[in-house]
């Protein structure tokens, strides 16, 4: 793996967030596979004489002014990249924000997670430690943000303010994200022969997801963020094992537009199933719209005017674990981060550090203002 050079324009404090980031992306974090990286992560912590420790769920803890917390995710979803630190031209970089890279030339840095989300969960740590903000990074987040819930039952009080990290470009402020709801659809049929003319539970379940489709079809311009998507994630059906009936199971996705809650769209779901047949729902996160007139997104949007950039506040139609904490908590809060997310979870994910370097100084001007 390629070292990143400091050169000898960059400061000292650049250098080290920049290594901290390359250090980060080294090493694997795949869910569940989180703990060599929080402990790289509590070293650098350690370093600067924050407390510091790891949590029962595998949280990285760094305590301090809970004015402003600072938080992202240790893990990745599955994907070798090679990580290494290359010099490319400036146009072949994709840059998260609303411009160009600067100059002819760009350092990149590759790898499975540098944009989702080391880049972000890098840039956290080095504001906490230069500005004595609250710091956690969590884990779990890329299956069932099951550290982000720990965290809510864990806290004693919550922050003032919550700083999320995930990609949104260096000049980019994401105000929203649609929530979801998760579950497993069941049907069981009596077999019987395939001549006759009632339905089989496969029917059934074929039946019943597009009356799902048709229920939250919509216009075409309608934007993605305030519509209800439906999604099949896996189906598997035929014969019992002891032949005598017909089974059939989908597991099934719909993400929620703020308009919505998770309720109501449950509640239309199950609206067009039968007496013998049901869904077992096991997982909720309601979707967030913040207010670009917070001061957390007052804050954000003078630090990008610092650095010369224009602020573009942005909805996502995903989910994050800012939908968790903004469940639970009456704090304002915003997700921020380095990196273009159409790399998340791509092969060729990859993070220029110029684009880091103005993440992190927008972040420190943002939290201080907030501190």
């Amino acid at each position: 793996m390629s070292e990143v050079s400091h050169g000898t324009t960059e400061t000292k404090a650049q250098g080290e967030a920049r290594d901290l980031l390359v250090k980060l992306v080294g090493i694997p974090s795949v869910t569940h596979k989180e703990r060599a990286c929080a402990e790289q992560l509590k070293t650098f912590f350690e370093n600067h004489d924050r407390e510091v420790w790891i949590d029962d769920a595998g949280n990285v803890r760094a305590p301090a002014d809970d004015g402003v917390l600072l938080t992202s995710h240790i893990d990745t979803v599955p994907g070798d990249i090679p990580v290494r630190v290359e010099t490319l031209p400036s146009d072949d970089v994709a840059w998260g924000g609303g411009g160009s890279p600067p100059g002819d030339e760009a350092d990149v840095l590759w790898g499975r997670g540098s944009v989702d989300a080391k880049g972000p969960l890098a840039s956290m740590a080095v504001a906490a430690v230069r500005t004595g903000a609250s710091f956690i990074g969590v884990v779990g987040e890329e299956v069932d943000s099951r550290g982000s819930r720990y965290v809510i039952e864990d806290r004693e009080a919550e922050p003032d303010a919550v700083i999320n990290g995930e990609p949104s470009g260096w000049d980019g402020i994401t105000l929203g994200y649609r929530g979801l709801v998760a579950g497993t659809y069941v049907a069981t049929s009596e077999s019987g022969h395939t001549s006759r003319p009632e339905n089989n539970a496969i029917q059934d379940a074929i039946q019943w997801w597009a009356n799902v489709e048709d229920e939250f079809d919509t216009d075409e311009w309608e934007p993605v963020f305030e519509r209800v998507t439906p999604k099949p994630i896996d189906i598997d059906g035929g014969l019992s094992e002891d032949g005598l009936s017909v089974e059939a199971t989908m597991d099934v996705q719909l993400r929620v537009p703020p308009s919505m809650s998770t309720e109501e769209v449950i509640e239309i779901t199950d609206g067009y199933l039968d007496v013998a047949d049901r869904v077992n729902w096991d997982d909720r996160v309601e979707p967030v719209m913040q207010s670009p007139r917070t001061k957390v997104a007052r804050a954000f949007r003078g630090a990008i005017r610092q650095q010369d950039g224009d602020p573009r506040l942005l909805r996502k139609t995903g989910t994050s674990d800012m939908n968790v904490f903004a469940q639970h908590w009456d704090c304002p809060m915003v997700t921020y981060g380095p990196g273009d997310s159409d790399l998340d979870h791509a092969p060729n994910e990859h993070l220029g550090l110029d684009e880091y370097d103005k993440s992190v100084a927008v972040l420190e001007t943002a939290t201080e203002r907030l501190l």
